[in-house]
């Protein structure tokens, strides 16, 4: 077999339909789009119109609002943290801060801080980790390993601090 002999496999790809090429092409003239109207012209957007009834996004009532002050965290998970310890990625005899997580590639970036939680099994003893946030099953698990799991303040944004 030479390169100019490959196939793709008896209809796997399908011919795009030339839309307004005559009438033997089956969607000449009109193209498929019915005999005049709003919806037969260019450049139409009537997502939510009901023709004039009050459109359904507008009758419900509205519910809920976005927290501006939320944070948002970047989650870790015990067990994978117990993973990256296995994998040489993480030193067990050093502080596991946000920077060490970060630079091991266990987490992507900070966003306003990192939290641990429980998922997974810890086996490695006498743990010093130190992040923004933890939830209290992962300080128990921590804890009962021998390690000390602290919670410490999040550290300024750069932008914060460059105002100050």
């Amino acid at each position: 077999m030479k390169i100019h002999e490959l196939r793709d496999n008896p209809g796997a790809t399908k011919d795009r339909k030339r839309i307004g090429r005559g009438p033997g092409s089956g969607t000449g003239k009109t193209g498929g789009r019915g005999i005049k109207g709003q919806k037969s012209r260019s450049g139409v957007a009537i997502k939510g119109f009901e023709g004039g009834q009050m459109p359904i996004h507008r009758r419900m009532p509205k519910r809920g609002f976005n927290n501006i002050f939320a944070k948002s965290f970047a989650v870790v998970n015990l067990g994978n943290i117990q993973a990256f310890i296995d994998a040489g990625k993480l030193d067990p005899k050093a502080v596991i801060d946000e920077a060490a997580l970060v630079q091991s590639g266990l987490v992507r970036r900070r966003l306003d801080g990192v939290r641990v939680l429980a998922k997974g099994v810890l086996t490695s003893k006498g743990l010093q980790i130190a992040t923004t946030g933890a939830s209290k099953p992962a300080v128990v698990a921590v804890e009962a390993a021998g390690g000390t799991l602290t919670v410490t303040a999040p550290a300024p944004k750069a932008e914060a601090a460059a105002k100050a």
